[in-house]
């Protein structure tokens, strides 16, 4: 069964949104509107706030030294945050569905190219962090 969303309504969507918010207005409430996903939503943005550093110190590591992340845009580090939140404590999620997810969602806001390069990213950092973890 093949669900899909509009950018109102997809769960990702708004995770990003949420994220690409509190990044610009660091004193932002967080509120979360009735969605049949708010459990799930509330958990990723929380979960990523929360453990910021972690995942940056994890995103750092496994993304290499000729790599840097904060010349990346924006939108591409919010992403990549919720994204490495989830491969971490999301483990009953498949990697595969993780990046599926993402990238559909990213297409609300990045160009194909872009796209493309996000999923190399999500690759690596996924496989990378499932194989330490493991």
């Amino acid at each position: 069964m093949k669900t899909n969303f509009s950018a109102k309504n997809n769960p990702r969507v708004i995770i990003i949104q949420k994220i690409y918010g509190k990044f610009f207005n660091n004193d932002e409430q967080l509120t979360f509107p009735k969605h049949r996903f708010k459990k799930f939503i509330k958990d990723i943005v929380s979960g990523t706030i929360e453990r910021n550093d972690l995942i940056l110190d994890e995103l750092e590591k496994n993304l290499g030294q000729e790599f840097s992340f904060k010349n990346l845009d924006t939108l591409f580090q919010v992403i990549l945050k919720c994204a490495t939140y989830e491969f971490l404590y999301k483990p009953n999620l498949p990697i595969k569905i993780i990046i599926k997810e993402y990238l559909n969602a990213s297409n609300f806001f990045l160009d194909d190219g872009q796209t493309k390069y996000l999923n190399a990213l999500l690759d690596s950092i996924g496989k990378k962090l499932r194989s330490s973890n493991a």
